[in-house]
């Protein structure tokens, strides 16, 4: 029996990786239809037992396509306490370990961004599949060069965030599909608060307001509007020293405060603002955010996200046949920012690909380097990478 289980989960993980484009199946139906069963389980090792963490084991936790079968951190008693709270078998105090000591079809790298690189690239050396929280790499090329290496693994790779799933997204994805907006002629989209306290990694080389903040717009527009032709960009440093709870000084040298314009072509422009030193009384976590922070405009309408793009609470659009304008899609469904391996592991399991695709996390990877880029030259940067569109 037990041999048999393995063969169907090798079965599912190649589907996984050969399977076209196509639609999540929820799970509440493929619990209806008896299409679940324990040996389509997918094997999940968490590396990054830190902030992040918290908010990932609990929804992992309650994924019935997941096995959890080992944590894993550099400070070994948060891995050995998430370990136990979760009731995993195994914990290690590195990577190393980890890949040697248990067998599991997925790492979930939640570490520090400037960990993410070499980290994904070890498992998927190990062959390993991956799911990384953003960014997947620190430059664009090593993100390609990973992508790459997987597809030379026969494994995967996908990079957070996971805006692209929420309900509101694909509203508005698909009102701008079906030419509801007539024209789009520019979009605005900004979110930023005063900074993490929790670690220094934000603010040291490599770290930055771009791939921290500025990654859930930039996905959400290209998403919406299609894949950037080229970049304009400022970067600045307002704050030039933090205190962080790791470190009690830290030089800050990634940029915490940045705008930047992308070009979708067909005369379509988008403008992307965020920062560490934004006053928001809704503050980090974003609860009870009734003001836009998503705005597109077109010949035949006007369409605002209502809350973050990581926490969406409805869509307001106006047309010429609703001039006052009405509010779309005030339920989030079971969206939530943290979902992201816990879709991919669905579709691991099911053989069905869901809308987050590595493509265009490696788009989004280019527009950041991009920006900085044009901060220092001070010239607009042409983009090489795309990624198949419309998403919905």
């Amino acid at each position: 029996m037990e041999n048999e289980n393995i063969m169907h989960r090798k079965k599912f993980l190649q589907q996984a990786v050969t399977i076209g484009a196509g639609t999540m199946i929820a799970p509440q139906i493929l619990k209806a239809k008896n299409l679940l069963h324990v040996d389509k389980k997918i094997r999940v090792g968490v590396i990054g037992c830190g902030s992040v963490s918290n908010m990932y084991f609990p929804h992992l936790s309650k994924n019935p396509y997941a096995e959890l079968v080992c944590t894993c951190d550099i400070i070994p008693e948060r891995a050995q306490k998430a370990a136990t709270k979760y009731n995993i078998p195994k914990w290690y105090p590195n990577i190393t370990a980890m890949l040697a000591g248990s067998s599991f079809d997925i790492m979930v790298n939640l570490t520090n961004m400037q960990e993410h690189e070499h980290l994904n690239r070890e498992a998927i050396e190990a062959g390993r599949n991956v799911w990384s929280e953003k960014p997947m790499a620190n430059s664009y090329k090593a993100g390609a060069d990973l992508l790459a290496l997987s597809k030379t693994k026969k494994v995967r790779i996908w990079g957070a965030p996971a805006v692209v799933h929420s309900a509101q997204f694909a509203f508005m994805a698909q009102t701008v599909k079906d030419g509801k907006m007539g024209k789009v002629a520019a979009a605005h989209a900004h979110y930023g608060h005063l900074g993490p306290t929790w670690s220094a990694f934000f603010y040291e080389k490599g770290g930055g307001s771009l791939p921290d903040l500025g990654v859930y717009n930039i996905a959400s527009l290209t998403g919406i509007l299609g894949p950037a032709k080229s970049v304009m960009a400022m970067t600045s440093i307002i704050t030039q020293t933090r205190h962080t709870d790791n470190k009690p000084e830290v030089k800050v040298e990634a940029e915490d405060n940045a705008s930047l314009l992308m070009d979708h072509g067909n005369g379509t422009i988008s403008h992307v603002m965020c920062g560490f030193n934004y006053f928001d009384p809704y503050g980090h976590e974003g609860t009870g955010q009734e003001k836009p922070t998503i705005s597109i405009v077109g010949t035949k309408g006007s369409m605002h996200l209502i809350g973050y793009d990581w926490k969406p609470f409805g869509v307001d659009l106006a047309t010429p046949e609703d001039e006052k304008g009405s509010r779309y899609v005030t339920d989030p469904g079971d969206y939530v920012w943290e979902m992201g391996a816990s879709v991919i592991i669905e579709g691991m399991a099911t053989g069905k690909e869901p809308r987050i695709n590595v493509e265009h996390a490696l788009h989004v990877l280019e527009i950041i380097e991009a920006a900085r880029s044009s901060q220092v030259t001070g010239k607009r940067i042409e983009l090489q990478s795309t990624f198949k569109w419309p998403m919905v």
